[in-house]
């Protein structure tokens, strides 16, 4: 009776642990959520401030586990072909900083619409995140930005 007891004992944990092992096996690690951000650009939320009757939208996602961040976004109304086109950072509203990924091609013109994909370093996914990043769009009448638009969650 008691080889019977200890059989089914051990087969009783065998049963148990192999249960067990496929309830954590399907049991996906935890990722964090796409995150969605849009920018509205205009040329009064430029730094300074531009009268550009141009207008632009860019709508970009960004995947927290492998840092990419795709974009897609249009403009019109500029005056005269967008030479250039970044997202900068960091920056708040109002306050200018330098490149942090290039829209554009360099040294070639951006059409409209558009669209692109970058992976960011940790320190770019946290000014992303944090809002403080913008798109601007660059213009031979206005080198240093024609449109500009903060990025923020949408």
């Amino acid at each position: 009776m008691t080889e019977t007891y200890d059989r089914r004992s051990i087969l009783g944990y065998a049963v148990g642990g192999a249960a067990g092992a496929v309830l954590l096996g399907s049991v996906a690690p935890g990722r964090a959520a796409t995150m969605t951000f849009k920018a509205d650009m205009k040329g009064s939320t430029e730094v300074p401030p531009n009268q550009s009757p141009g207008t632009g939208t860019v709508t970009a996602t960004f995947d927290p586990a492998t840092k990419e961040l795709s974009w897609n976004g249009s403009f019109s109304g500029l005056t005269g072909p967008a030479t250039a086109a970044h997202f900068h950072g960091p920056a708040e509203v109002g306050k200018n900083a330098g490149v942090q990924v290039w829209i554009s091609e360099k040294g070639k013109n951006l059409e409209s619409p558009f669209k692109g994909s970058a992976t960011l370093t940790d320190a770019q996914a946290a000014d992303l995140q944090n809002g403080l990043m913008y798109a601007n769009i660059h213009t031979a009448a206005n080198p240093g930005g024609e449109l500009r638009g903060q990025l923020v969650k949408a």
